[in-house]
């Protein structure tokens, strides 16, 4: 899921955190919804976020409620090299039903690599699939072992989450996990960043997505090629759900169109180097 912050607003929203980051204090952006809180008590980090992007112009990168040049210490990306005409493919896989199979069979015909974003349940109910997105050459992800809220965790929980997920993705396939983490729900925290960080992470944001995540409301083929075409945009790391029947059902089209435009798909590994 992520934040669309409306345009008139979104000016106001990274000037607020500019300014709370100069002055150390604390800056608190929510959003309804969410999972079920964790019961266990953990010191909250100062500041809080939730990923959030203003599409402004047509095939133009974003604004983003935290920059490129901020999160740049913590080795932590929202996109790729703007001047270059490449998407990063990701898929963010919470649980299955049905649609992973055929995103993967897209991605194969077209020799595009893409991350899938995995929680511990996803791993447990289909190792087959797992295996067969390590065999095909795609990249499985972190996004928790239980999808909590990470902006409330403390260090110790933080990493646990962290830790216990890739030590079951490497029991179920006999291979270390890539380290690439991805924020459940888009919230986090600096102390997020920098532990993340601590472990040897990347964190990966997005500047492509569209709410394809509802399943009683998804999206017409129509209305996702409406949203997506417009917010393409060079470098951009696209977020897609594989849990959307629509994606599914569209993305061998969405990727031909990609490459009619030009484009070239990487892999999150070229971020940074």
């Amino acid at each position: 899921m992520f934040l669309c912050i409306p345009k008139k607003t979104a000016h106001r929203v990274l000037a607020a955190v500019l300014c709370c980051a100069a002055a150390g204090s604390a800056l608190i952006v929510t959003r309804g919804g969410g999972p079920l809180p964790d019961p266990e008590p953990e010191a909250i980090a100062v500041a809080q976020y939730e990923w959030g992007l203003s599409f402004q112009e047509d095939n133009e990168p974003p604004i983003p409620n935290l920059s490129a040049e901020a999160l740049r210490p913590y080795n932590a990306f929202y996109c790729g090299d703007a001047g270059q005409k490449r998407l990063y493919l990701t898929f963010d896989a919470g649980y299955e039903n049905g649609n992973t199979a055929p995103i993967l069979d897209a991605l194969k015909k077209h020799n595009a690599p893409g991350t899938f974003f995995v929680v511990g349940s996803y791993i447990q109910n289909n190792p087959e699939l797992i295996q067969r997105m390590v065999d095909e050459g795609h990249a499985v992800g972190n996004h928790t072992y239980h999808h909590p809220d990470m902006s409330q965790k403390g260090e110790a929980a933080f990493k646990q989450e962290l830790n216990d997920l890739a030590a079951l993705f490497e029991s179920t396939t006999g291979a270390k996990l890539p380290l690439l983490y991805r924020p459940p729900e888009g919230k986090f925290s600096d102390d997020n960043l920098k532990w993340a960080q601590e472990l040897g992470y990347k964190t990966i944001f997005w500047s492509l997505a569209y709410v394809d995540w509802k399943q009683d409301a998804q999206p017409s083929r129509a209305d996702a090629f409406d949203k997506l075409m417009p917010r393409t945009h060079d470098g951009a790391i696209v977020l897609l759900h594989s849990t959307s029947a629509t994606n599914a059902a569209i993305l061998d089209e969405l990727l031909t169109k990609w490459e009619e435009q030009g484009y070239t798909f990487g892999t999150l590994e070229e971020l940074g180097s």
